[in-house]
């Protein structure tokens, strides 16, 4: 196992940011966070001065982006891992949605993620490698109401990362996707947004969301402690694993909604077929 890792991480203030900090802090690599607010990490500031760099960053803003990813890579002189887990979830129906929501969660959940991975891709690849991690969720694979713009953020940013593991492997850079399931983050029960709710929805799927942010209904399963220590672990996988679904309930639904998806799929051949020129022409 390498040691003495330099990690570069989007939102460390809370949830799955957090946690990875403090454990890669623990363990002696050195970590150059972002987050909007310092007081958040006061605590990881004051304990390890040495080995934690934290700057202020909105991924809304492409330029800063780009800044300090190129004066990070400059100062400390090689970057292992690049982790883009600053993000946020919006709930409501697609029509309780206002522009701005719709606006301000694309530039932050997509675009601030396309944008920071593009910013690492000439340093990893002159270093000679390295590790991108893009924090997506199973719903990345799977949709439910009342989350439409946040699937689309990650269903596009699962693209992207599809198809520029590709493009980069050749320079010995990994990517992995990590999808968790529900876990007892700050993202479910203290950040996330919700829409100005119309009544015309009351008791449609849409609404759904509103039981599941409710703690007294019971907390998410997942651990982000555990979940934060395998997402770890994964950069040790020398063959770095494409997407890695972090929770057994997010696992067996993913499975679950591919199988069905396929067998849809496999009715369709004669109607695929039928649009084909005839064999010779």
């Amino acid at each position: 196992m390498e040691s003495n890792r330099t990690w570069m991480i989007t939102g460390v203030s809370s949830g799955f940011g957090y946690e990875m900090t403090k454990q890669l802090l623990e363990k002696g690599d050195k970590v150059i966070g972002t987050v909007r607010d310092l007081v958040k990490v006061a605590d990881l500031i004051e304990k390890y001065p040495d080995t934690f760099t934290c700057k202020i960053l909105d991924v809304t803003d492409v330029p800063a982006i780009r800044k300090l990813v190129d004066s990070s890579f400059e100062q400390f002189g090689r970057i292992d891992v690049v982790v883009s887990n600053a993000g946020y979830g919006l709930f409501g129906a697609a029509e309780e949605l206002s522009d701005a929501q719709v606006d301000h969660i694309i530039a932050t959940n997509l675009t601030g993620s396309i944008q920071l991975i593009r910013s690492a891709l000439p340093h990893l690849r002159s270093q000679g490698g390295g590790r991108i991690i893009q924090l997506s969720t199973y719903g990345g694979q799977v949709a439910f109401p009342g989350n439409s713009m946040y699937h689309v953020t990650k269903f596009g940013i699962e693209g992207f990362c599809e198809s520029i593991a590709q493009e980069v492997a050749p320079f010995n850079i990994g990517v992995t996707l990590v999808e968790p399931g529900g876990a007892r983050t700050e993202f479910r029960y203290g950040s996330a947004q919700v829409a100005n709710l119309m009544p015309e929805y009351e008791g449609n799927p849409a609404h759904g969301f509103l039981t599941m942010l409710d703690a007294s209904n019971g907390l998410a399963p997942g651990d982000p402690v555990r979940m934060a220590t395998r997402i770890i672990e994964s950069v040790d996988i020398e063959q770095a694993p494409l997407r890695m679904v972090l929770g057994s309930q997010a696992l067996s639904i993913t499975i679950s909604t591919l199988k069905k998806r396929l067998a849809d799929f496999e009715t369709q051949t004669a109607l695929a077929a039928s649009t084909d020129f005839p064999a010779g022409e």
